[in-house]
């Protein structure tokens, strides 16, 4: 089958080692548990990303700049809440929104979090917090990416003990909220019309959400440079002083970090697609990089050192795109538990530094150019090893889970 083509259908499961929907790096055919509606969806996907994104991203990653118009482009390829799934009358299902992920995420990771630090942390974080008119009113903006927004969380003496650390005051004043603080590595935050700013209240020290303009007075918004991963991605460090947010644009449902944890629950979940899908790329350039590159007078990949290593990229990807699905499939009836996000995000970002390292490898010298794409991938293999709770933190999650006794200092 070639690629972009159909996948067999629901149900109907890839005999081991055919190609599916995405190739051969799918080895147990999982896509074949998407319906033919997903299916043209992601295929829509895969063909802006090939025709639009792939030529250019070298060029803005090096330039550490973000390709704004890819992101427009995506809003209108109408993949958050896909027409042929309502004619379908099928549900956006976890399955569905994790390959898409996928999809993103084997072409860049920045531009993965271009497209979900709107379609998936801002409308998440919206959709769990506000009213129901509230998102009634804004979900059409947010899903057409009209309303676009991030999520200001983090903060630049708290990351890994944020839950006690945050330092962002909000003191009410009749109708008005005033903000007070600072949040740093915001992704996408210049490029935002809202930021959802989680912030202490000083009356009873709760934790509260707002939906702050990001060019109201008092609001500093300063891009992050020097960074070596995951350069197109603009974070930034953010000021607040003295920021007024009307009581209309208070998420009331959140009013704890238990509250945010269930935000949390829902979102953790992407980095393990988004880790699964860089490997898929990886895998993919470095076959592709052997089968082509001769030495000694042979491709590269009739060597028996070379295959076991790529054996070993596709063992990696196999097994975390196998836990990335029964973690979709388990958040089918209700959202997978901390421990079960915690323990697939510290082991398949494990496993994607260790493929993204042996793709690397492989590519030689060639291997830290950016025409080849796998030197992006190992450079942005780092980011996401970090982010959405570290190795050690998501490990204590676990430890905890199974032992009953906390470790956390």
């Amino acid at each position: 089958m070639a690629e972009g083509e159909l996948a067999p259908q629901m149900g109907e499961p890839a005999a081991a080692g055919s190609p599916t929907f995405l190739g051969e790096g799918d080895f147990y055919g999982y896509a074949s548990l998407l319906s033919e509606a997903e299916i043209a969806v992601l295929d829509r996907l895969r063909t802006f990303l090939k025709q639009e994104a792939e030529p250019v991203i070298a060029d803005y990653w090096e330039r550490g700049e973000t390709p704004v118009h890819l992101r427009e482009g995506l809003a209108k390829l109408d993949i958050v809440d896909p027409s042929e799934l309502r004619e379908a009358e099928e549900p956006v299902r976890p399955l569905f929104t994790g390959f898409r992920n996928l999809e993103l995420s084997r072409v860049d990771g920045s531009l993965a979090i271009l497209f979900g630090g709107q379609a998936a942390m801002f409308r998440t974080i919206v959709q769990r917090g506000a009213t129901d008119a509230q998102f009634a009113e804004w979900d059409p903006g947010i899903t057409s990416f009209s309303m676009t927004g991030c999520f200001a969380l983090t903060e630049p003496d708290h990351g890994s003990d944020i839950s006690r650390g945050i330092q962002t005051t909000a003191r009410r004043e009749g109708d008005v909220w005033i903000l007070n603080g600072a949040k740093r590595w915001i992704g996408n935050a210049a490029l935002s019309d809202y930021a959802a700013v989680i912030a202490r209240d000083e009356q009873d020290g709760s934790l509260k959400a707002f939906l702050a303009r990001t060019d109201d007075p008092g609001m500093t918004i300063t891009k992050i440079g020097r960074k070596t991963s995951l350069r197109m991605v603009n974070n930034a460090d953010i000021v607040l002083e003295n920021v007024r947010v009307d009581e209309a644009h208070r998420l009331p449902r959140i009013n704890s970090f238990r509250d945010l944890n269930d935000v949390f629950r829902v979102l953790r979940p992407d980095a393990v697609w988004n880790a699964t899908g860089l490997q898929l790329g990886v895998y993919e350039a470095t076959l592709a990089y052997v089968q082509r590159r001769e030495q000694f007078g042979r491709p590269l990949a009739g060597f028996q050192l070379v295959q076991e290593k790529l054996v070993r990229i596709l063992g990696n990807l196999t097994a975390s795109l196998g836990m990335a699905v029964r973690l979709a499939q388990i958040a089918e009836d209700a959202a997978c538990s901390d421990e079960q996000a915690a323990l697939a995000k510290t082991w398949v970002c494990t496993r994607m530094r260790e493929s993204a390292s042996l793709g690397r490898e492989l590519l030689g010298g060639n291997g830290i150019l950016l025409d080849h794409q796998v030197a992006r991938f190992h450079a942005d293999a780092e980011s996401l090893y970090t982010f959405e709770g570290t190795h050690e933190i998501n490990s204590l999650i676990v430890g905890r889970a199974i032992t009953g006794l906390g470790a956390f200092t």
